[in-house]
């Protein structure tokens, strides 16, 4: 994994905007329309190819695939990057009833246990802007909802073979030497109905172990791999009423268990975990608190931590890295520019977010990132311009820092 000894590298959190015809062509084929599926596929490495070559102009050093592959049939869309894997497990039935719609449940001290998202703390409190379409507030589209009836197996063998070869095309046509692709981690992955695991914790590990065949493609491609797993800190909230730190701490490191079992033997040191609280647009009252989480995070073995640094509720938590330290061989990439606004922000501001860390960590350890992935969050012209201000404020910073 790149690290630099000249200036602070730029990245991103993985999902960027999906061109329109492209948009258009995952939509028919989620209808179940299959047809022209070489013309689809001429379309995604096109597209890939453009959106490699795009970051690359305008200063991102460790690109990515865009998450192009993971089809999103939306403008607006918050779980593509999730959803995908739907399509790439064996042992689901995909016609389950939406997760919105499962009875609630009610967790109790030393027995924790997901509750249905409408029945989530922050959607409670909020119902009234959540069912407001002009709030603001919203939740995205509805993805569908499987449910485990049978043994869980990787089936996406020929879909990531395509992405992987989408990307390193064009990787190696932008003349990019190191690229990261995202794919979702096991805590993320279970969230799903479960008729056939006699527990939790079995759902969690079998995920673990099938998706693992994704993880070793990627990286057994001489690719970067990116743990999208939100889970781990975005669980707090469908968690009613509010647990205790210490139960939580429990539930979840069942759950990094499960991530480092599907990581066993493989090049820890190009492998890098996504940490998010949701990227909808929503109040987010009830995030955990970083200080809460950010031990368990460290608890993953891998060698970078991606998390929120650039928005309201979570810009403060840069202090965290003041208490706690960051272990010798890791890296981070904090966001400094978020998907949560349509404001676009300032390369001072964004250079000033990058030296809080960079001169906590030590500049070599810092790579500026996005607080999560911009496409499906906001309108593709912002988002690019938010990729911009990235670049622009990590130079400013990099010139303060090597002067």
């Amino acid at each position: 994994m790149r690290t630099s000894a000249d200036h602070i590298l730029a990245s991103h959190a993985g999902s960027l905007p999906r061109p329109d015809e492209l948009i258009a062509a995952n939509r028919a084929r989620e209808a179940g329309d299959a047809s022209n599926g070489d013309l689809f596929q001429q379309k995604l490495r096109a597209a890939v190819g453009e959106v490699v070559r795009r970051q690359k102009d305008i200063g991102i050093d460790i690109p990515g695939d865009g998450e192009f592959g993971k089809s999103m049939g939306q403008r607006v869309n918050y779980g593509a990057w999730r959803s995908y894997s739907f399509s790439r497990l064996g042992g689901l039935d995909l016609g389950a009833p939406s997760p919105y719609d499962a009875m609630p449940r009610r967790s109790r001290p030393g027995e924790v246990v997901l509750t249905n998202f409408a029945d989530r703390r922050d959607g409670a409190r909020f119902a009234a802007a959540y069912a407001d379409p002009d709030s603001g507030t919203s939740m995205g589209h509805r993805p569908m909802a499987p449910t485990c009836v049978g043994p869980l197996t990787y089936i996406g063998h020929d879909a990531i073979k395509a992405d992987i070869a989408n990307f390193k095309a064009a990787l190696a046509a932008a003349g990019v030497e190191e690229g990261f692709m995202t794919s979702v981690g096991p805590a993320s992955c279970s969230r799903i109905g479960n008729a056939y695991y006699k527990t939790e914790e079995e759902l969690v590990f079998a995920c673990a172990e099938a998706m693992r065949e994704e993880y070793k493609a990627i990286l057994d491609a001489g690719l970067v791999l990116q743990f999208d797993d939100p889970a781990i800190a975005e669980n707090w909230d469908p968690i009613n009423p509010e647990p205790s730190v210490e139960d939580y701490k429990k539930f979840t490191m069942v759950r990094v268990a499960a991530l480092n079992h599907a990581i066993r033997g493989l090049p820890e040191d190009r492998i890098r975990f996504h940490l998010c609280w949701g990227s909808w647009h929503g109040p987010h009252t009830t995030d955990i608190p970083m200080r809460d989480i950010v031990e368990v995070m460290l608890a993953i073995n891998v060698r970078a931590y991606s998390f929120e640094a650039g928005n309201v509720r979570h810009e403060h938590e840069w202090k965290v890295w003041q208490d706690v330290k960051l272990p010798d061989d890791k890296i981070i990439l904090p966001g400094v520019v978020s998907h949560a606004t349509n404001v676009v922000e300032h390369l001072e501001l964004v250079a000033e977010r990058v030296l809080r860390f960079a001169n906590i960590v030590g500049r070599e350890r810092v790579i500026a990132s996005t607080d999560c992935g911009l496409g499906g969050r906001v309108h593709p012209d912002i988002a690019w311009a938010k990729l911009e201000a990235l670049t622009q404020g990590a130079a400013v910073a990099s010139r303060q820092l090597w002067r």
